[in-house]
């Protein structure tokens, strides 16, 4: 199984972006899929994620600006970024696990908020 994100770019502090992070399996069975990031310097910190139940849940730093969605069709999560600050500069990664197996990880996609 491999994880595609994409979608992060240059962008003006307040402006809004979409990430996306195709998956190559059937993302129906999969116990949690998620999106992580990491600061220059920092951590990787998880940032919003959806259960097998379909709950979408996120980190309190992100809450109200953040909305994680999944397209099961497409096999594709998302990640719709809006009043973006400085502070959410960082590489954004995508996590599948699937039951039994270790999470897997895309390749990072690069947010940078100027400001």
């Amino acid at each position: 199984v491999q994880l595609q994100a994409s979608g992060g770019g240059l962008v003006q502090a307040g402006e809004s972006l979409k990430l996306s992070c195709e998956v190559s399996a059937s993302i129906s069975d999969i116990n949690v899929l998620g999106w992580y990031r990491q600061a220059p310097g920092k951590r990787r910190e998880e940032v919003a994620w959806i259960t097998s139940q379909g709950r979408a849940i996120y980190a309190d730093s992100v809450k109200g600006r953040f909305s994680v969605s999944v397209d099961y069709a497409k096999n594709t999560l998302y990640l719709q970024i809006n009043s973006l600050a400085f502070e959410d500069t960082a590489v954004y990664y995508c996590a599948a696990t699937y039951s039994g197996q270790p999470t897997k990880w895309g390749q990072g996609t690069l947010v940078t908020v100027s400001s």
